[in-house]
């Protein structure tokens, strides 16, 4: 009998030593790669949650984080430095957050031609160019959202809630990105000002600040407190965010405090209204999840081919966190009144989008459109493409000056 126990005792024994392999080969690891904390309420932390959303509905996902890879937070790592790391601990997708690296994405894959490299808002997999001329490394692909859109339904919120006729806009630095978002909510702006307000668009005042960089860095950028405080001194009673942090509505809802009637739009990240409920009018956000699952999935299975990815919201339903890449949470800040313009603004946009004779556009991107130096952008019902090659035609991607209408710099100074 004790025979018997002991060798039942092994083949248990043997069997769960066969599964632990079985197990670790099952295992998927990702790395994440984020310019600022995992916990920002803005552009790093939406990244983050989309990392979460993977290793929840991705058997055996498990994600490796590097946050603050920036000139302030870190500036002796490099992102060779991280990727080796994440490498070393079998990460075999990496996803680098933000354009600022871009270029060192592309060098890094070259490196490790086993990994897939996946850096967001670049368009090095577009262009089939690095920035340096050389050919794009087979491994790296692009993703980006529509945020265009929800940049829209920013500008149309606080068209429609200003009182003093002025808005403020928090800007970060100036690339083709941040120029066609700040001009995407100046177009959502001066459509609902003029056609739910009954008001003169000439007679809306959008402004910018470029504080420099996507958040605060002392001595080095703008501080964006002071700015948005500035915005309010100057007449602006909605301020816009474009930074990834939370700077514009915490300051809007101290001046609401003090007795100010401001409201505030924040940005990227679902959950930013939850700060300051009462001064938010909505909040435009990406979730990354659904594609970064796709992305993954697609490497697990080997169907994954380099590709410049540019994610929309479900037209369906725009908040459906399973489908859709862009929504918008409106804010308790929000009046009934001004939600049911707004909720017709977005129908609107999602009737345009689904129609195929709109393929590749966004509407209110169609002329008559000019550059801030008089340039005429799109004539008179000429649609502007999403993208274009740049040099070959106009596109909203390589937007290369703000608006006519938009006042701030178009360039960096």
């Amino acid at each position: 009998m004790k025979r018997k126990l002991l060798w039942c005792f092994l083949v248990l024994a043997l069997g769960v030593l066969t599964l632990i392999p079985v197990a670790a080969q099952d295992e998927f690891v990702f790395g994440m790669v984020l310019v600022g904390p995992q916990n920002d309420r803005g552009w790093s932390q939406a990244h983050y949650e989309g990392g979460q959303y993977v290793e929840q509905n991705v058997p055996g996902a498990r994600m490796l984080v590097f946050e603050k890879l920036n000139p302030a937070d870190a500036p002796e790592t490099t992102l060779a430095d991280v990727v080796a790391n994440m490498v070393d601990e079998g990460a075999q997708v990496i996803f680098t957050a933000s354009d600022e690296f871009e270029e060192d994405t592309s060098k890094a894959a070259l490196d490790y031609p086993e990994v897939t490299f996946i850096n967001i808002s670049g368009d090095d997999a577009y262009t089939g160019l690095q920035a340096d001329g050389e050919a794009t490394p087979a491994n790296v692909g692009n993703i980006m959202g529509q945020m265009e859109w929800a940049k829209m339904m920013a500008g149309c919120a606080a068209a429609l809630t200003t009182q003093t006729g002025s808005i403020g806009y928090l800007g970060p630095l100036i690339n083709f990105e941040t120029r066609r978002l700040v001009a995407s909510a100046y177009l959502g702006a001066s459509y609902c000002y003029e056609n739910y307000r009954g008001m003169d668009a000439a007679d809306l005042t959008f402004t910018v600040t470029w504080i420099g960089f996507w958040f605060n860095i002392p001595g080095v950028t703008l501080d964006p407190t002071e700015e948005t405080n500035a915005f309010i001194d100057g007449g602006a009673d909605v301020i816009i965010s474009g930074i990834d942090t939370t700077e514009a509505i915490v300051v809007t809802d101290q001046r609401a405090q003090e007795g100010d009637a401001v409201w505030a739009v924040p940005y990227d990240f679902m959950g930013a209204c939850d700060i300051a409920p009462d001064v938010c009018l909505g909040v435009p956000y990406f979730h990354w999840g659904p594609a970064y699952k796709s992305l993954i999935e697609a490497v697990q299975d080997g169907t994954y081919t380099q590709s410049w990815d540019y994610v929309g919201p479900d037209w369906s339903d725009i908040n459906n966190q399973d489908t859709s890449a862009i929504g918008f949470v409106s804010g308790t800040g929000l009046s009934a009144e001004s939600q049911v313009s707004l909720d017709d603004f977005i129908a609107k946009m999602a009737a345009y989008a689904t129609d195929e004779a709109n393929a590749n556009t966004f509407w209110l991107w169609e002329g008559p459109l000019s550059y801030q130096d008089g340039t005429v952008l799109a004539a008179e019902g000429e649609k502007l493409a999403m993208i274009a090659p740049l040099g070959e035609s106009p596109s909203v991607w390589y937007l290369e000056q703000l608006l006519e209408g938009i006042t701030g710099a178009s360039t960096q100074q």
